[in-house]
């Protein structure tokens, strides 16, 4: 997959929406694309495992965890989970963990800060809804990209234009 959000930005600037710069790059994959799936899950990553344990096919999880820096909703076996499921990335507004192992993880991952305690386990968490942090709003189906230089998101597939 080749693209960079800035040449998206300048050709789509009126479809686009850019997310403010507060997330960084701990997966081994930095550029990555796709339609989204969300899941609002404050500090419990049981709906984010239901979520990875299906087919993304090529799909962007994007996760809003209010912000939490207490509880990492993401860490080495979930990501690992994602790459075997075909998942392009993760987004998270929340930590992550084990991020020496996420590093070399063949998946593209995105959160606040990295905290070593684990996220609660007690099924909360819902799917499928619209989600607003970084200034923009996440919208399930609708195309998240990613690079060195941020994250953007459109209501279509840019890239469908651009073969």
């Amino acid at each position: 997959m080749s693209f960079k959000t800035a040449d998206l930005c300048d050709e789509f600037w009126e479809e686009v929406q850019v997310a403010a710069p507060l997330l960084h790059d701990f997966g081994g994959v930095t550029t990555f694309a796709g339609p989204m799936a969300t899941v609002d899950a404050f500090e419990d990553n049981t709906v984010v495992r239901e979520y990875l344990e299906s087919a993304g096919e090529g799909r962007v999880l994007v996760v809003d965890g209010g912000g939490s820096l207490q509880r990492a909703l993401l860490g080495d076996s979930l990501a690992a989970l994602a790459t075997e499921n075909g998942w392009s990335g993760i987004v998270i507004h929340g930590c992550v963990r084990d991020v020496a192992e996420l590093a070399n993880a063949r998946i593209g991952i995105r959160a606040l800060a990295a905290v070593p305690l684990a996220s609660h386990k007690r099924g909360r968490g819902s799917r499928g809804g619209p989600l607003h942090f970084a200034g923009i709003t996440f919208r399930p189906n609708h195309y998240l990209y990613a690079d060195g230089d941020g994250i953007i998101t459109a209501p279509r597939d840019l890239l469908a234009d651009n073969d």
